[in-house]
């Protein structure tokens, strides 16, 4: 298959284009050219501005793809300059979404939850809106004006060796230093996804399934915030300090008032094998640990 990716040049973007190659397609990755990548001649470049309309269309009429994972799309604009560019060719689009485009239900979120279908346009740019709006918004252009098909993707918060978030990093250098971390509620549960586990579902869902709309994706099983925090203190070998109300700058980055995951029911029945949660996620705390990156 011929595949364009908007990205792809870091986290599991990076591991999605390496599966790709891996599997034989021919892959270009679209990008502004600031990240180095290390597929050498293994993939085609093209430099672009994701943002810019002109941009978009230049390459529109210069190519044609059977698949586009837009992974870098995070406003109502953005998707409608590519809904409109990629009109003709009619490529199947893999959305990167978000489980920010979820209220907070204190339950398993499923597919339903959020009909982008229906839901309200507002035309904007990236600025206009925070990172759940924009991608709220981003979905609902895509389901209710391209003429091609478009699978939205909705992931938790990934994790992964090359995380640049660095959110376990956060609390693991709290810990060693002794500093109180903020949590509202350890009961609540919170779900996760590993990078080379996002990676490859996405090569699933560009190249494997015929699905379209919207679909989460998450590894099997949660975690409760204070079993989380237990799990960086057991593998740092210090005591973590947990309060309900601390400065702002303390605040666990995965601090919620309530449970706040997803329901992978949809994708398994289709046919997709997620992984356990409890198998990976101690190793890979193990590993940043070991690593000393923070």
């Amino acid at each position: 298959m011929k595949i364009l990716v908007f990205g792809g040049t870091r986290f599991f973007g990076k591991r999605l284009v390496e599966r790709l190659i891996e599997s034989g397609h021919e892959v270009t990755i679209a990008t502004r050219g600031k990240t180095q990548d290390p597929f050498q001649n293994q993939v085609k470049r093209v430099i672009l501005d994701r943002r810019k309309r002109d941009d978009l269309f230049l390459l529109a009429a210069s190519e044609t793809y059977d698949v586009i994972y837009d992974d870098i799309c995070y406003s109502p604009q953005d998707a409608l300059y590519a809904a409109k560019a990629f009109q003709k060719s009619k490529p199947r689009l893999i959305f990167v979404s978000t489980l920010a485009v979820y209220p907070n239900k204190g339950r398993a979120l499923v597919e339903a939850d959020f009909d982008s279908a229906h839901y309200e346009i507002v035309t904007g740019d990236r600025e206009d809106f925070d990172y759940g709006e924009g991608k709220k918004l981003a979905e609902a252009v895509y389901a209710q004006k391209a003429e091609f098909p478009v699978l939205s993707v909705r992931f938790p918060v990934v994790l992964g060796s090359e995380d640049y978030t660095k959110r376990i990093e956060f609390h693991l250098k709290r810990i060693e230093a002794g500093t109180e971390i903020g949590i509202q509620n350890e009961a609540a549960e919170i779900g996760f996804i590993h990078a080379d586990e996002a990676a490859r579902f996405l090569e699933w869902a560009g190249t494997a399934s015929e699905a379209t709309g919207p679909i989460n994706a998450a590894s099997n099983g949660q975690i409760t915030l204070g079993d989380l925090m237990q799990l960086f203190s057991e593998k740092l070998g210090k005591e973590v300090k947990i309060e309900t109300v601390t400065e702002d700058e303390d605040e666990s980055p995965y601090d919620l008032e309530d449970s706040y995951f997803l329901s992978n029911d949809y994708a398994k029945s289709l046919g997709f094998q997620f992984d356990e949660l409890s198998d990976w996620l101690p190793n890979l705390v193990e590993d940043v640990v070991r690593r000393k990156d923070y």
